[in-house]
C-alpha cells in the first residue's frame, strides 16, 4: 500500500463514520441515558464487529452474500427488526425514568453486565446495511489482487475500526459534559425519545434498501 491509499481510505472511513447513522444514535441514546462506562462498551462491540465486516469481505464471504436475494432479505429482516426493537426500547425507557428515581437507575446500571452493552453495539454494526455495503463496494478498490497481502488488507480494516473508536469516545465525553452542566432529567428523557425515533426511521430505512 502507498500512502495515498492509505489517506484515501481514511478519509472515506472517516466520512462514513461520522455520517448519520443507527451506530452514532446508539451511542448517543445509551451516552446520554447509561453513561460513559456502558457508551464505551457499545463502542467496543462496534469495532470487534467492523473486524468481522472486515474479514467477510477479505474472505469472500460479503460477495457470497450479496449474490443471495434470499440470505440478503434475511439480514435486511434482522437488522431492520433490531433497530426498531432498541428504537422502541428507547421510547419506553425513557417514559419509566424521572427524576426520582435517576440515582437509582444508575447503581443499577452501574452493576448491568457489560456484556449486554458490547452485545448491543456488535449487533448494531454486524446488520448495519450501511458498513456492510463499503466493504462490499469501497474497501475491495483499495485492495490489489496482483499484491494481496492479508496484513495490508487487515491494517486497512484496523484503521476504520480505530475511527470508530475515537469518533465515538470523543461523542460520549462531550455528552457527557454536557450532561455534567445541564444535570436535567428532562432533556435525558427526550433524548432518548429523539434516539429511539431515529431508530425506529433507521428501521423502515433498511425494509426500503434494495
Amino acid at each position: 500500500m502507498i500512502v495515498n491509499d492509505i489517506l484515501a481510505f481514511s478519509l472515506i472511513a472517516l466520512l462514513l463514520v461520522i455520517s448519520p447513522g443507527p451506530n452514532g444514535v446508539l451511542i448517543l441514546k445509551t451516552a446520554s441515558s447509561q453513561g460513559t462506562r456502558a457508551s464505551v462498551l457499545n463502542i467496543f462491540g462496534l469495532t470487534t464487529a467492523t473486524f468481522f465486516h472486515g474479514a467477510l469481505s477479505i474472505f469472500g464471504f460479503s460477495a457470497l452474500l450479496m449474490q443471495s436475494a434470499e440470505l440478503f432479505f434475511i439480514i435486511k429482516i434482522l437488522g431492520a427488526g433490531y433497530l426498531f426493537y432498541i428504537g422502541v426500547k428507547a421510547i419506553i425507557s425513557s417514559y419509566k425514568t424521572t427524576s426520582s428515581d435517576t440515582d437509582t437507575n444508575k447503581k443499577i446500571n452501574a452493576k448491568k453486565n457489560g456484556v449486554g452493552y458490547f452485545n448491543e453495539g456488535f449487533i448494531t454494526q454486524i446488520l448495519n446495511p450501511k458498513v456492510s455495503m463499503f466493504y462490499l463496494a469501497a474497501f475491495p478498490q483499495f485492495i490489489s489482487p496482483d499484491n494481496f497481502s492479508y496484513f495490508n488488507a487487515f491494517s486497512l480494516v484496523s484503521i476504520h475500526a480505530s475511527i470508530i473508536f475515537m469518533w465515538f469516545v470523543g461523542v460520549t465525553l462531550a455528552i457527557d459534559k454536557i450532561k455534567s452542566s445541564a444535570k436535567n432529567t428532562k432533556m435525558g428523557n427526550w433524548v432518548q425519545r429523539l434516539s429511539g425515533t431515529a431508530m425506529i426511521y433507521f428501521s423502515s430505512l433498511v425494509l426500503t434498501q434494495k
